[in-house]
């Protein structure tokens, strides 16, 4: 048995996403939990086996799981027909794996630099900075439509979705946008809106 702890228009709305991306929607039990808000509201809901209070919490045959990417990669893998991901065998697997971690160590935290208006020589050393990562995807955006060449995936979710849900941080040039739109376009992403602007 599969269970999502999922609260609306939060990180694990991305799971959801996925989740209808690949057709499997109905593979995994949704549970809706409260969360505290960045505006204060919400709270800590007793529902959540999330150790932080947090959402996403994948609870996968009694094994928990939490971050967003952690568990994206073990769902692409497990529904391996979804399509969202690559498999063992698949020479594309590498670089799949690389920028589903590249977000989580060095994406999502440039960007929380960025906003915080926080610079430090010694987190530059380790993360580079925002700059230095857009420069990364405008680079691979060159080559083609998504991170993978011709094919889209998890990777393209996960990173495009933070770009859509903060235009602020988006170049007004370049392959960034247009591959933005591109993901916002697509039927799962515009479904995944209209979830998310239902009342929680």
């Amino acid at each position: 048995m599969i269970e999502l702890f999922h609260a609306p228009r939060s990180r694990s709305s991305a799971i959801v996403q996925l989740l209808d991306e690949m057709d499997m929607m109905e593979k995994v039990t949704i549970r809706e939990v409260s969360i505290s808000r960045q505006d204060g509201s919400g709270g800590a809901d007793p529902a959540n086996p999330h150790p932080d209070g947090k959402v996403p919490y994948l609870l996968h045959d009694g094994a928990g799981m939490t971050e967003v990417n952690a568990i994206m990669l073990h769902l692409t893998d497990l529904f391996p027909e979804g399509g969202m991901g690559a498999p063992l065998d698949d020479p594309l697997r590498g670089p799949f794996l690389m920028w589903m971690a590249w977000y989580g160590n060095v994406l999502e935290p440039v960007v929380h630099f960025h906003f915080a208006q926080i610079e430090s020589p010694a987190l530059k050393r380790t993360f580079r900075d925002f700059p230095t990562a857009v420069a990364r995807l405008e680079a691979q955006l060159a080559k083609g439509p998504w991170l993978l060449g011709e094919r889209y995936s998890a990777a393209d979710q996960i990173a495009a979705q933070m770009f859509h849900l903060f235009p602020q941080f988006q170049p007004k040039d370049g392959p960034i946008p247009d591959w933005v739109a591109r993901y916002a376009e697509r039927p799962a992403s515009r479904r995944q809106a209209e979830r998310d602007a239902l009342p929680a």
